[in-house]
């Protein structure tokens, strides 16, 4: 079977996720086309060079409706006959378009493709498409339904992390990202947002808070007490699935969870093949991939099932792991995920995550992607892991090989 490989990876900066942030001007099809055209500027690509662009976003409506990858095709100067594949993961969107495309060159049904994704949640709403696993009784009854930030509360009471902890993996992260942008860490990956006039938007992420410190966040309020205490509440919902705990201990709030941006990225996956027909270097083989269904009202423990599968896929070990991207959804999701595998923190997250800059929703995973290659090819590591938690119970994971 065909190795797939990653040729190049790159981003916009993230945008606060409001109506005063850097992007809230530029639509998710603009921006989308943006990196599209970006990629083949960096690449030499010609315009028909792949043959599918898989792109990633979570909010299908409205502007960021009616499969948004073909129309981001349109907008950019890729072929016309160049079609697009709109993918929705939930949070693992981005990760999940680029498995996608390296299935597809695995499976010999194309040579190269460009994938990744885009979440404009200054202008589309987080929520605002609808869910049917949120409000159709004959589900949220069977299955327990509850709000993620329950649902991590529960990781956080389940496996003893408490608010000192939480708080501190979200200074740690605030830090890591304010030195890997004061290094350069991030340079070759961003590209920068220009209005039409070719002046620069934004080109740092807007969202880090880099002076955080435990003081600041131990005055923030628990920000999912209420929903879950309030009679009638979401804790008693999920107490009844989880009926050994006696509470929910609420730890969770805005500056230890994922912040809301804009943003997007885009990755360039082929075969051998297809880079040495338009002389491209590969950065990284794509080795294993995997995907799983995990309990629904928890939600958000999906990337130790799903790191456990995709190491089986690959034959290999945690041990032989030279760095994980865990995307920070919520810090007990990345805690619990380092005491599942008894990971050292220094091996993940080392430049920080969406807790510091934020998560464009699906944008993130194709994001981790090149942020991790930075890495590798920065530190000379060999072996890299990705993975994210996704909402209503799933997890996806990567594995990526330096070239």
């Amino acid at each position: 079977m065909t190795d797939a490989f990653v040729y190049d990876a790159l981003r916009s900066p993230r945008g606060r996720g409001r109506a005063d942030g850097a992007l809230h001007e530029v639509t998710a099809l603009r921006l989308s086309a943006l990196m599209l055209d970006a990629a083949l500027a960096r690449s030499g690509l010609p315009p028909d060079a792949v043959a599918d662009v898989i792109w990633g976003n979570v909010t299908q409506v409205g502007e960021q409706g009616g499969c948004l990858a073909r129309t981001a095709v349109l907008a950019s100067g890729l072929a016309e006959s160049v079609p697009g594949l709109a993918v929705n993961r939930f949070c693992a969107s981005g990760l999940e378009a680029v498995n996608l495309a390296a299935a597809q060159v695995r499976a010999g049904v194309g040579a190269g493709f460009i994938a990744g994704g885009v979440e404009m949640m200054s202008r589309v709403a987080m929520g605002s498409d609808g869910a049917a696993v949120a409000v159709d009784p004959a589900v949220t009854f069977r299955h327990g339904f509850v709000p993620q930030g329950i649902g991590a509360d529960l990781i956080a009471t389940r496996h003893g992390f408490g608010r000192a902890d939480v708080d501190a993996l979200a200074v740690e992260s605030q830090a890591r990202a304010a030195r890997a942008w004061a290094e350069g860490r991030f340079a070759r990956s961003i590209v920068p947002v220009t209005d039409a006039n070719g002046l620069t938007i934004l080109a740092r992420d807007e969202h880090l808070r880099p002076g955080t410190d435990m003081a600041a966040l131990a005055a923030l309020a628990p920000a999912f007490r209420e929903l879950g205490e309030t009679l009638p509440g979401f804790d008693a919902v999920a107490l009844m699935k989880y009926p050994e705990l006696e509470r929910i201990e609420h730890v969770h709030h805005a500056g230890n969870s994922s912040g809301i941006v804009d943003g997007a990225a885009a990755v360039v996956v082929g075969s051998r093949e297809f880079g040495l027909r338009f002389g491209l270097q590969p950065r990284a083989r794509i080795v294993a991939s995997a995907a799983i269904g995990s309990e629904p009202t928890i939600m958000l423990t999906g990337p130790v099932a799903v790191t456990e599968r995709v190491l089986a896929a690959a034959g290999m070990q945690f041990s032989d792991i030279d760095l994980c991207e865990v995307n920070e959804a919520f810090a007990a999701v990345v805690l619990r995920f380092q005491q599942a595998f008894g990971a050292d923190p220094g091996r993940v997250n080392v430049n920080g995550g969406a807790i510091a800059m934020g998560h464009p929703l699906g944008a993130t995973g194709a994001m981790l992607v090149g942020t991790l290659i930075d890495e590798m090819e920065r530190t000379g590591a060999g072996t890299g892991l990705v993975t994210l938690c996704v909402a209503s119970g799933m997890g996806a994971a990567t594995i990526l090989e330096r070239v």
